[in-house]
């Protein structure tokens, strides 16, 4: 540990109990933190091969004038003479089809970003529910996942809402998002550079945007707490204090950032809490995805109760994985909860890698090689679940073939044979799918 991480780190841990000691308690004086010595700690989390913002400064280059460069942003940020750049607009594929936007804030702005979030999270981290998981320490995917799986299996649920937020980090209102923050953050300092990141705007193609009331960058720093915040306070308190209210049966809520599902034992709830989450979002100054948001009737004995529900049976998609019920054995109706990967998530991936090995296929084989292999195992990591081993296999399989398609247009020659390529994995093997997740270590 470096020697100025420690001083910073009592300050945040500090902050943090209390925050979780007076669940009604305000911080007014955080700003202090945001020293150089804290500020080069938040450079050093950064990734290094991250792509540059609008002013094309790279992580090596900064780096190269890292105590200087510390030094004069420390000032500028004092006499409040330091401005946010606007976010350079990319877009990246959706898994649904079309494009997500993406924004890419420029160096200086994710080392203060990243600040910003350690003193958000320090500070709001407590107040969260246990519904909600994403971007929060030690509750990722596969707990949201696990968690899920305990609701669907052992509690009376029937009906899933699988819900989908229109265009969230573009909608969410600036002064909805403030006053939230404000709940339990006060410091002027904090909240006069807070506004001026969400009014930085954004550069598509050399272009400045117009100036809106509303969104936060995907792809900042600080946009997924900013998401978590602005959604505890609409929608996880919300449902756990009002939302449930006169329910007839059992009802769950599950969240990841701005995704989440709904579970629910009777269909009359289920179409009393779908109303609910409509005009309660609507509050909100956001929409549901009516195309994408679906009551469904998922249980173990979906087939026969179909003909009695007006909501059809079926599978959701929820974290990159299809949930589905499967028979336990010939001839017994009691189902067994399943998940595999998401077809659509699979594609997804599959298309970036194939346009990734477009541009990389003249790189040295080792380094390509090297790169494959850890984008496998990143996908291992993650879909690697318990019952969706032959999917990750196949995902890894099909990947293999790409490798082996590019390899051979590396120049107009055919460089490479299937022996001659089956021997070369041999001896450097990929990654083969095998199932690397247990719940209990998640």
């Amino acid at each position: 540990m470096r020697s100025h991480e420690a001083p910073m780190a009592t300050v945040l841990t500090r902050i943090a109990e209390r925050a979780r000691r007076e669940p009604t308690a305000t911080f007014d004086n955080v700003w202090h933190v945001m020293g150089e010595e804290f500020l080069a700690d938040c450079f050093h989390s950064l990734r290094r091969d991250a792509a540059a913002g609008v002013d094309s400064v790279t992580y090596a280059a900064y780096a190269a004038e890292l105590p200087t460069r510390l030094s004069e942003l420390v000032a500028r940020l004092k006499i409040f003479a330091y401005r946010p750049q606007p976010v350079k607009r990319v877009y990246i594929p959706k898994s649904g089809g079309g494009q997500r936007p993406l924004g890419i804030p420029a160096l200086e702005d994710k080392i203060v970003q990243e600040g910003m979030r350690r003193i958000l999270t320090a500070v709001f981290e407590g107040d969260f529910l246990d519904c909600s998981y994403g971007f929060r320490p030690q509750r990722g995917g596969h707990l949201a996942l696990r968690e899920l799986e305990a609701v669907l299996a052992r509690q009376p649920v029937n009906y899933v809402i699988d819900a989908d937020i229109h265009a969230f980090f573009d909608s969410v209102p600036h002064d909805a998002l403030l006053t939230c923050v404000q709940q339990r953050l006060t410091d002027r300092r904090f909240l006069r550079y807070l506004v001026r990141f969400l009014k930085a705007g954004v550069m598509a193609e050399g272009i400045r945007l117009p100036e809106t009331a509303a969104g936060v960058p995907q792809g900042g720093l600080i946009s997924p707490i900013l998401a978590n915040i602005y959604l505890h306070y609409l929608l996880d308190v919300w449902f756990a204090q009002q939302g449930q209210a006169g329910l007839r049966g059992y009802a769950a809520l599950n969240r990841y950032a701005d995704d989440f599902v709904v579970c629910l034992q009777h269909e009359d709830d289920a179409t009393l809490m779908l109303a609910r989450l409509r005009e309660r979002l609507a509050r909100g100054g956001l929409t549901l995805a009516e195309h994408k948001t679906r009551v469904l009737l998922f249980s173990r004995y979906a087939a026969e109760r179909a003909a009695h529900s007006r909501y059809p049976p079926g599978t959701f998609d929820y974290l990159g994985f299809t949930h589905y019920w499967t028979p336990v054995g010939p001839g017994l109706p009691k189902g067994r909860l399943g998940r595999k990967s998401s077809r659509h998530r699979v594609r997804q991936k599959l298309q970036q890698l194939t346009a990734w090995l477009k541009r990389e296929r003249h790189a040295p084989l080792p380094a390509l090689w090297r790169a494959v292999v850890q984008k496998l195992r990143g996908h291992c990591a993650y879909y690697g679940i318990p019952g969706n081993w032959w999917a990750v296999r196949q995902y890894c399989e099909e990947v293999k073939k790409a490798v082996f398609r590019w390899l051979n247009r590396r120049s107009q020659r055919r460089s490479w044979t299937w022996v001659a390529f089956d021997a070369y994995v041999e001896r450097f093997p990929l990654p083969r799918g095998t199932c690397r997740v247990r719940w209990a270590d998640s």
